[in-house]
């Protein structure tokens, strides 16, 4: 049976499809709603993957401390969200905004963090960038957003962002002087382990202080960019370079595993075989 990959991904947005004028949710978060979705979103990814593994998290500390970040990542699966609350939250230790489609069908995301952007026009999706240029003010907030607008099949090129980020960098940098741009590359996939591994690597932040570079100039910036680092992370893990990362979390051995690993240390001799 021959499986139908328009329905896996479509370049319209889900909340143009609707075609509603659904309601505008802020992030709502508290110290209980945060330890509770720490609990939460940390289990998550934990009962479902044997590791989390990042390198380059140097790059995020040569970021300038006095701006908020915006932190950007490629959007292919369902899990993409929950590893950016994981990274902010136990890698990076800052307050993560995140921008959320389908927010006003879970609306109890904006107790750790999401707000919520409909895409039905460009007047309805400006009150969540005009939210996320507020949020910013405050140095302590890292807004984790996906700039290509929209879900792509793993390893899609060419990376074409969509303007947003690029409107809200600009807008930061005119109200308080400044924001931190930083790239995220992220991969899902089996190494020798019996249950999928997330490799991360961040890439070099680029700290805007100049309001009047064009919209577009600095979108194709950020893009190239950003598809480089995508293509030289994908590269290091198909040559097998993956001894450089730092563990974020990884799963004690299951039983059979441990099992394999003294069987393997078994030395055979005289079978008749």
């Amino acid at each position: 049976m021959e499986l139908n990959t328009e329905k896996l991904y479509i370049d319209v947005p889900p909340t143009k499809l609707r075609n509603k004028n659904e309601k505008f949710r802020e992030a709502k978060t508290g110290p209980f709603w945060i330890w509770l979705a720490d609990r939460f979103f940390y289990g998550m990814l934990e009962n479902r993957f044997y590791s989390l593994q990042i390198k380059g998290v140097e790059n995020y500390h040569k970021r300038n401390p006095d701006y908020a970040n915006i932190i950007y990542a490629p959007h292919d699966n369902w899990w993409d969200g929950i590893v950016g609350y994981n990274l902010c939250r136990r890698v990076f230790n800052t307050t993560i905004r995140m921008m959320i489609e389908e927010l006003n069908r879970f609306p109890i995301l904006a107790k750790a963090g999401a707000f919520a952007v409909n895409k039905k026009s460009p007047q309805a999706s400006m009150r969540a960038l005009q939210y996320s240029v507020e949020q910013l003010k405050n140095k302590e907030i890292s807004l984790w957003i996906f700039p290509e607008g929209i879900i792509r099949p793993p390893m899609h090129r060419p990376i074409e962002f969509q303007t947003g980020m690029a409107y809200i960098a600009q807008n930061v940098v005119k109200t308080v002087g400044g924001v931190n741009l930083i790239p995220i590359s992220t991969n899902y996939l089996f190494l020798r382990e019996d249950r999928p591994e997330v490799l991360v690597e961040v890439g070099e932040p680029y700290v805007l202080t100049d309001a009047n570079i064009g919209r577009k100039d600095l979108t194709h910036q950020l893009e190239t960019n950003f598809e480089a680092l995508c293509d030289r992370h994908l590269e290091s893990i198909r040559q097998g370079r993956i001894d450089n990362y730092e563990y974020v979390f990884r799963q004690k051995l299951k039983w059979y595993r441990k099992l394999e690993k003294r069987l393997k240390r078994i030395k055979v001799t005289n079978s008749g075989v």
